[in-house]
């Protein structure tokens, strides 16, 4: 007999939370390449375990899909961050590696930078109303005031250090390298997006945020 077109797939109901995960993964997927208007639920329910009547059960609709997907997105760094284990580290320490994983995992996960760039063409309309992207990046911030905080009072760090502004260094120097690499490529080569120059890369940009925060000759004592 000829499966319904809008039949679910065999599986979704021993499982439903692995198949939202799997919606999620290819949604996200489908948003960071063609966009909230151009993707298409017809296309992302191809790809998953389900139908497009259980993604609309689940997600209500497309913008309820791109807004669990972009929260999703953000949850997926942030509990990278918390698998480091920066607190039981020496605060220069701690910070390099935070740096290192930041710029690793944005190399490594070109859809998260797409999906903020995207969120940028709408003005943050959906991160707006989202309490989980809100205390997941809460959570960003206080980890490295954490850092900040053990840096000073041990000398490492200079005073001063504002942990908002640091987090944006951080994050600037690692999206770049993503959001910007077909037009850097198609201007100056793609010579700099080998394995080996990545690498140099992130080590300069560890040096650099390092360099930032450590305490030069002549700062006030704390």
């Amino acid at each position: 007999m000829k499966r319904k077109k809008d039949a679910p797939k065999q599986g979704w109901k021993q499982n439903p939370e692995a198949v939202k995960r799997d919606i999620l993964r290819v949604a996200t997927s489908e948003f960071a390449t063609n966009g909230l208007s151009g993707a298409r639920i017809d296309e992302i329910a191809a790809k998953t375990k389900t139908s497009k009547r259980m993604i609309y059960y689940y997600f209500g609709d497309k913008e309820g899909l791109y807004a669990r997907a972009l929260e999703a997105a953000y949850a997926k760094v942030r509990e990278g961050e918390g698998r480091l284990d920066l607190a039981h580290l020496p605060p220069l320490e701690a910070l390099a590696r935070l740096v290192a994983f930041t710029f690793d995992h944005h190399r490594r996960n070109p859809d998260f930078i797409r999906m903020v760039m995207i969120e940028n063409i709408h003005h943050a309309e959906f991160l707006k109303t989202s309490a989980v992207i809100r205390d997941l990046n809460v959570g960003a911030i206080e980890r490295l005031a954490d850092i900040i905080v053990r840096g000073e009072a041990e000398g490492a760090f200079r005073p001063g250090l504002d942990p908002v502004e640091l987090h944006w260094k951080i994050s600037a120097l690692s999206f770049f390298n993503v959001s910007n690499r077909p037009t850097f490529s198609v201007l100056f080569g793609a010579g700099i997006y080998a394995r080996p120059a990545q690498e140099a890369l992130r080590e300069q940009v560890v040096d650099m945020i390092l360099g930032h925060v450590r305490k030069r000759d002549g700062d006030p004592r704390r």
